[in-house]
């Protein structure tokens, strides 16, 4: 299917279903453009709200699950995409997409760093753009932190709150963490999608 066609998600939105070469190329074009964590949040952008290839709730529980597993965020959750997208094929096309651009400008940039490595200016240009990316990362947990605001349950908050002390002030290790909350919090929605 090389063609966007139009679906109907859960809530009655209408949705584009997009074709391969489309998705191929979207993923190329932010590989190509975007910078580390902010990758997440021009993918919610230009799919979600731009192109309305997934709905805002389908996005966010793609991204929980791609920073859950083990591995690069900014690839699994275009595998993730992809493969909810077209299945396998989708999955693969997709990985190649933000791979390819982004290993092509790594080993260009790692050639130019290694010769003006001795430049300060060089310092003061990587630090800007990880202060970008810092800013980039804000923003999508801003953006996913206003579905929990949506929430009248309170375990999101209360699981948002733990998982914040652990990883940030008392510096838990993040396998536990993830498997610890990420598996009471799997287990206390599906009790609770069983039980509404």
């Amino acid at each position: 299917m090389d063609q966007n066609s139009l679906l109907e998600d859960g809530g009655g939105q209408a949705r584009v279903m997009p074709g391969l070469m489309p998705l191929f190329l979207a993923f190329f074009r932010l590989g190509a453009t975007s910078l580390g964590g902010g990758l997440t949040n021009w993918i919610m952008h230009d799919f979600v709200r731009r192109r309305r290839w997934l709905g805002e709730e389908e996005f966010l529980s793609g991204l929980a699950i791609a920073q859950a597993l083990p591995g690069i965020n900014v690839v699994n959750l275009p595998i993730w995409i992809g493969w909810r997208l077209h299945g396998w094929i989708g999955a693969l096309v997709c990985a190649m997409a933000v791979l390819i651009p982004g290993i092509a400008i790594v080993a260009a940039v790692a050639g130019v760093f290694a010769s003006l490595s001795t430049y300060p200016a060089t310092h003061r240009f990587l630090s800007g753009a990880i202060a970008v990316a810092i800013g980039l990362s804000i923003a999508m947990g801003v953006q996913a932190g206003k579905r929990v605001m949506r929430e009248r349950d309170p375990v999101p908050w209360v699981l948002m709150g733990v998982c914040f002390v652990l990883a940030g002030p008392l510096h838990a290790p993040a396998a536990p963490v993830i498997i610890g909350l990420g598996g009471f919090g799997i287990a206390y929605f599906l009790w609770r999608s069983r039980n509404a």
